[in-house]
């Protein structure tokens, strides 16, 4: 099963592609907010701004207006009384037509100066034609009256009249002008808007289509882990099975062993030891020597087998002596037994290995030989152990008839794949039918032993 891979760059990815669609979703709201505060504030001000303009301006023509009127009801009136009276509501308009433009000269833009400037101009000329009626006496009023209204107050008046309407004109236009600003600055932030939601739809799009490849290919992933793990849970299920098959081989062959070889030989010794003990009574020193041999014999073979025996099960020259002197004696055996030449090239392997590393190398050689000797027919084999830095290796290459390793692949290949696979090493045979086989291991070492 091969390891996942790292995943960091997929959430970073994912993380920064999240967080800038986060943010550019928040820029987005936000600049709306602020766009739609803008034209609100922008409309309510430009809107406050005319109607003050317009309630000003307003004031100004009424008391224009009015102040006719005063004028032809103070020169029309025969009575004094009542004629002051008109005069003093003229000045009452005068002085709050002054507050008026005061007020309005405030609120007035550069486009409306000359016109404000002409209007107040002809109003103070306005007044000063008036100053001198006032002094008339009653008969010179009802006299001059109706000329000085028609030629002065009303001409005049109709003037003035005439550039308040103009600068009402300029009010407008400057509306009209506010209301362009706050459409375009409305176009403005709609333009920004529609930008932001097509970047964050594209960038949604990116990463849903990025999102979507991951999952599918987690899932692809998921799926092929899910089919090694069964295979597996398969093969582990098998090596178990094997296992005890092979457990109950290897007691039967050892009861075998001990029923035929030592206990044979046991069984001679205590025959001939009753042999010896009827020579001594008869007191035959010859056959006793010879009886005497003969037990001797039989012990030397019982103690050959079980040593042979021993050495089969963990050779105790691994511990005694390390790992090559076991592999190269290994070899030998194999070699007298099989019929096959069996070679050991061992470098510079370290002398303490860790009791692990030495006995999965040895399982792993063993096994191999025995398969080579069983299925493969060769006649040499070639046996290289080395040290490459922090890492043990150890190649085993045949001249046999080789075989398909991906149909072929027995319970021995599978006990010493998972051994190798328990240290954390790597586990490959290379092979074809007629071609001989190559099987090939590496353990990492300890920082203590490696190079």
């Amino acid at each position: 099963m091969s390891p996942p891979r790292s995943p960091v760059n997929s959430r970073v990815m994912l993380t920064a592609g999240f967080g800038g669609l986060l943010l550019l979703m928040t820029f987005s709201a936000i600049d709306g907010i602020q766009a739609l505060q803008q034209i609100q504030t922008s409309n309510d001000t430009m809107r406050e701004q005319f109607l003050r303009r317009t309630r000003v301006l307003e004031r100004i023509r009424s008391d224009v207006y009015v102040s006719g009127t005063y004028v032809r009801d103070y020169l029309l009136e025969p009575e004094s009384g009542k004629a002051e009276g008109h005069r003093y509501s003229l000045l009452e308009a005068r002085r709050d037509m002054d507050s008026a433009l005061a007020e309005y000269r405030a609120l007035i833009d550069d486009r409306e100066i000359r016109p404000f400037q002409g209007l107040t101009q002809q109003l103070a000329d306005y007044w000063s034609v008036l100053e001198p009626v006032f002094e008339w006496s009653p008969e010179q009023r009802r006299r001059a009256g109706y000329v000085f209204l028609r030629d002065e107050v009303f001409r005049r008046r109709q003037s003035m009249l005439n550039i308040a309407n103009q600068i009402g004109a300029l009010n407008e236009a400057q509306l009209d002008a506010g209301r362009a600003k706050v459409e375009e600055t409305f176009r403005q932030a709609r333009r920004r808007l529609g930008f932001t939601i097509a970047l964050t739809i594209g960038l949604g799009l990116l990463l849903a289509t990025f999102s979507m490849r991951k999952i599918l290919g987690l899932e692809d992933k998921t799926a092929e882990h899910y089919a090694e793990i069964a295979k597996a849970r398969a093969e582990l299920q098998q090596l178990s099975a094997r296992l005890v098959q092979a457990q109950e081989d290897e007691r039967r062959s050892i009861s075998r062993e001990l029923h035929d070889e030592v206990g044979q030989s046991l069984t001679g010794v205590l025959v001939e030891m009753a042999n010896v003990s009827t020579l001594i009574r008869v007191r035959d020193l010859d056959g006793v020597a010879e009886k005497a041999a003969e037990v001797k014999r039989l012990l030397e073979d019982s103690i050959k087998v079980v040593r042979n025996m021993a050495l089969l099960l963990r050779p105790s020259m691994l511990d005694d002596l390390g790992l090559v002197p076991a592999l190269e004696w290994q070899a030998r055996e194999v070699s007298k037994r099989g019929g096959l030449w069996v070679d050991v090239d061992a470098g510079a392997v370290p002398e303490d290995l860790p009791e692990e590393h030495k006995t999965c190398v040895y399982r792993v050689m063993q096994e191999a030989l025995h398969n080579i000797v069983q299925h493969a027919d060769a006649h040499k084999v070639k046996v290289t152990v080395g040290q490459e830095q922090d890492r043990l290796t150890l190649a085993i290459e045949d001249d046999g008839r080789g075989f398909d390793t991906g149909r072929q692949k027995g319970m021995g290949l599978v006990g010493m794949e998972e051994r190798v696979r328990h240290l954390g090493g790597t586990f490959e045979v290379q092979s074809r039918p007629g071609a001989g086989t190559l099987l090939s291991i590496s353990l990492p070492l300890p920082a203590s032993v490696a190079i």
